[in-house]
């Protein structure tokens, strides 16, 4: 009887130590991996928002060390990044931004459209040459998580 008692004790210790360890390694999450996410930005008028969202992004989880960014640009949203019409906000926030290495990619095909090239937009900007479209649908491929705002 008292050998059984001791068996029994034994094995609800055990028990309840695996099952502690459990609950801990349920605990333990590991750290998030860092997303990718694609803007999409064709609306000459929603160019403030969009930017805005992409500073609150970075804000919101700690900094461009934590979010890999890309935005692609194609329309008349374009037209805001014109370096010799831009508001001086957006050029600031826009320096800043390719500072922190967010991808600003400009549609080649609005680009030919608007007769300028790359000199004619604020530093910083990369050509899509293939199309602001395509770019999306390449960083889609890549895994990125696309946002149109």
């Amino acid at each position: 009887m008292q050998r059984r008692s001791i068996l029994w004790g034994t094995l609800s210790a055990v028990g309840a130590a695996f099952a502690a360890s459990r609950a801990n390694a349920a605990t333990e999450t590991p750290p998030p991996a860092k997303l990718r996410v694609a803007y999409h930005l064709d609306d000459l008028d929603k160019v403030n928002f969009v930017i805005g969202n992409i500073q609150n992004h970075l804000d919101g989880v700690g900094g461009p060390g934590h979010v890999t960014i890309a935005l692609v640009v194609h329309g008349r949203a374009l037209k805001a990044f014109h370096a010799a019409t831009a508001n001086p906000d957006l050029s600031k926030r826009v320096g800043q931004f390719a500072k922190d290495g967010i991808e600003l990619a400009a549609c080649g095909n609005t680009m030919k459209s608007q007769n300028i090239t790359l000199a004619d937009l604020l530093p910083g900007f990369v050509a899509a040459e293939r199309g602001g479209v395509v770019r999306l649908a390449e960083l889609q491929s890549e895994g990125y998580l696309y946002l149109r705002p």
